[in-house]
């Protein structure tokens, strides 16, 4: 999480358009904007404040000079009033500075008359002097107020765009560009842009050459009918295949960048080369509109920084466009900007200065303003030279509902290292400003951190505002590859239980790994599906119910009268349901027959195990009437039709007994056990309980070739699949020719 932002805001007389931190003092501001000609306003003054520095015009027009010496509070120095009858400040730039004064170059139209006349002086530049460093607390030495007595003089006014030939004249200029000075020989190139030209144009100047008649100009580009949206400038100084002084310029219209190199006084003009295009929207896409580029910042001379808005406000993204040699590009990333900002409005970059020991990364910090007036500032750790392969752009914090209108501008300050070895303890930051068509400007505080935090050699660290990490892409690779594992070992597990409780072929041999009683204890069966006979003999069902059941079902309940009373109500419970069913006309279902022949077995069952349990009087009576039961229950329906469904309840029962039920003397667990008749290939199931008699095996006690004789049986009766696993059998009698409790089922 990000540490809390610290901000100030300040409230000025008109709507504020551009901003620019002086890059020698981050304490100085410089802000500008206005209400346009022929509007209604505050007169023209020069006002001294405490602590700041503002230049201010009228309502119509104004620069302010801001002082954020402390990172909470704001406050302007000098107002400088502007003509009324001219245009707003649209743009400006701070040129140069020393410690106690400033340059600054300003986008403002002449009147509208002059305009007409054929005269648009647009390129202005000022020389603004600052107040004593020693007595920007307002404050002489004896504690008694001062007053400020700086000049600020406009230097020159310049007409540098061609006279526009629309019938309205509306051109301005709306972009100017600054690169930092060269390295090398200190030459600095400036560029200027036009807005609602009927002809886009963009100039490049010589920054160094400034004087009553304006900079020298160095070439003029013509944009056709696409206006250049935004550019940018960076200097070539560390490249050794150029001549000194070389620029490489980038711009953009709707939908394409251009890039090219030049040098100061060269003899021909520059040569645009496309360097990227927005690609059209697929074929079954719902929209034919294509995204539009906003703005773009060099972030290397190989490295390009673009912010695109996607059609129909349908949200922002940030892209890196890496050029090649030639200054073809092609986009190595794309980050989608926060859900809630539908278009993007400003954009600003600035470098944090890598120490000598950390040549190999380097960090740069974005800010984007959104139409929701948010400030997205996010972390660029890249190579310093291309390839780049490992780039990572990273959100460090999101500043919502910072102003209370449109932004305008974005400017972040220049960082500057501590020099000296007793200042890098102090604490470092960075600085944000951001204007507003409200009239108000916001300087955010951006703590910085030394990296590495405890290197024991100052002069290999270097600061930063978010500490290296993985880069997306890793991060993905790594949150993948979690996923997949969590995924396997899930599976993994889930196919074991299904093995162990029989619910699936073995594949791992799961059951192996339990002991005995645990397996027996989680081994419950599956019933997977309706696994009814295959056979196309038609249901028969008999034309009148059988009167022995009635006579058995009557004899029986007169014989329980005998019993206890709470055992007449268990063992007779189920006595309605067999009447019903088997007493029931033809037309009966045969689900309600095959439910009638499971309560009768069950009932024969409760009526065996009582009968051992209670006096030999009622044992003989009770197990007659159990047997003539179950057997005239057995002959209702025909045993070509049954759908089998009774053996895989007496397997469930079978199960439940063993799990639920504790043997004792006078009444042990019943099994189940499965009879084949060899003459009518028929199969029979119930219950005994052991010492009974009853001969067979259980199924872990077959020959392998036995169970697969048995297994065959089943299936095709359609009992039991291979997919419900051996283990539902497991406990299960074959075999004996005893009496059985149960029914023919096949």
């Amino acid at each position: 999480m990000a540490p809390p932002v610290a901000s100030a805001k300040l409230t000025l007389s008109c709507p504020l358009y551009a901003s620019d931190f002086d890059p020698q003092d981050n304490n100085f501001l410089l802000v500008g904007g206005g209400g346009g000609e022929g509007r209604s306003g505050v007169g023209n003054k020069i006002v001294l404040l405490v602590s700041l520095v503002v230049i201010e015009a009228s309502l119509t027009a104004s620069q302010a000079l801001i002082n954020t010496s402390r990172k909470q509070t704001i406050s302007n120095i000098v107002d400088i009033d502007l003509s009324r009858e001219e245009d707003s400040v649209t743009s400006l730039a701070i040129a140069s500075s020393t410690s106690s004064s400033v340059i600054a170059f300003a986008g403002i139209n002449s009147s509208e008359k002059d305009q007409i006349a054929g005269k648009n002086e647009h390129f202005r530049s000022f020389r603004l002097e600052y107040p004593p460093k020693k007595r920007t607390d307002g404050r002489d030495v004896d504690g008694g107020a001062q007053e400020y007595k700086g000049q600020t003089a406009p230097l020159g006014r310049a007409s540098l765009f061609k006279p526009s030939t629309g019938s309205k004249k509306e051109t301005y200029q709306r972009i100017t560009r600054l690169s930092r000075p060269c390295i090398v020989n200190g030459g600095q190139l400036g560029a200027i842009a036009t807005g609602l030209a009927p002809e886009g144009e963009i100039v490049l100047f010589d920054a160094k050459t400034n004087g009553p008649m304006g900079p020298w100009v160095e070439a003029r580009l013509s944009t056709g009918k696409g206006e250049a949206v935004d550019l940018d400038i960076i200097g070539l100084n560390d490249t050794e295949d150029v001549p000194p002084g070389t620029f490489t310029v980038a711009y953009c219209t709707d939908y394409v960048v251009h890039a090219f190199k030049m040098t100061l006084k060269q003899d021909r003009p520059p040569e645009p080369q496309y360097a990227y295009n927005e690609p059209h929207p697929d074929t079954f896409s719902s929209t034919s509109a294509r995204s539009k580029l906003r703005s773009l910042r060099f972030i290397t001379p190989s490295l390009l920084l673009m912010l695109q808005n996607r059609p129909e406000r349908q949200g922002a993204d940030l892209l890196l466009l890496e050029l090649s040699s030639h200054l073809n590009g092609r986009i190595i990333s794309l980050k989608p900007l926060h859900k809630g900002i539908k278009s993007a409005t400003a954009l600003s970059v600035t470098h944090l200065p890598s120490s000598a020991g950390s040549r190999h990364v380097s960090e740069h910090v974005v800010a984007v303003a959104g139409q929701d007036t948010s400030i997205s500032i996010f972390t660029l750790e890249h190579s310093p030279n291309p390839p780049f392969k490992s780039v990572k752009l990273r959100l460090h914090t999101r500043l919502p509902s910072v102003h209370p209108l449109q932004i305008t501008s974005l400017a972040f300050s220049t960082f500057v290292p501590p020099s000296e070895p007793e200042n890098s303890n102090l604490p470092q930051y960075l600085k944000l400003a951001s204007t507003s068509i409200a009239n108000t400007v916001v300087v955010h505080t951006l703590p910085l951190l030394p990296y590495p935090p405890s290197s024991p050699n100052s002069s290999r660290q270097r600061y930063v505002l978010t500490p290296p990490g993985r880069s997306e892409s890793t991060q993905m690779t790594f949150s993948i590859v979690v996923a997949t594992l969590v995924i396997a070992v899930s599976a993994f597990l889930l196919q074991a239980f299904v093995e162990i409780r029989g619910a699936s072929p073995e594949y791992l041999g799961a059951k192996g790994w339990l002991s005995q009683r645990i397996h027996d204890y989680i081994a419950v069966p599956y019933v997977l599906g309706d696994h009814t006979s295959t056979s196309s003999t038609p249901t028969v069902i008999p034309s009148a119910p059988s009167s022995s059941a009635s006579t058995a079902i009557s004899s029986l309940t007169d014989q329980l009268s005998s019993f206890p009373s709470s055992f007449q109500q268990q063992a007779t419970s189920t006595l309605p349901n067999i009447r019903r069913f088997v007493t029931d006309s033809p037309e009966k279902a045969k689900e309600a027959v095959s439910s009638a022949l499971d309560a009768a077995s069950s009932a024969a069952l409760e009526l065996n195990a009582a009968s051992q349990a209670y006096s030999a009087k009622g044992s003989s009576t009770v197990s007659g009437a159990a047997s003539a039961v179950s057997s005239e229950a057995s002959s209702v329906i025909s045993p070509a039709s049954t759908k089998y469904h009774h053996i895989r309840d007496l397997i469930s029962r079978h199960h439940h007994h063993r799990r639920h039920e504790t043997p004792s003397p006078g009444k042990p667990i019943p099994n189940m056990i499965v009879h084949h008749d060899e003459e009518s290939g028929h199969m029979k199931a119930g219950f005994h309980r052991e010492g009974s008699g009853e001969a067979g095996k259980r199924f872990e006690e077959l020959s392998h070739k036995e169970k697969e004789i048995w297994m065959e049986r089943l299936q095709k009766a359609g009992v039991w699949a291979k997919e419900e696993g051996e283990a539902v059998l497991k406990g299960v009698f074959f075999g004996g020719a005893a009496q059985l409790v149960g029914q023919a089922v096949g």
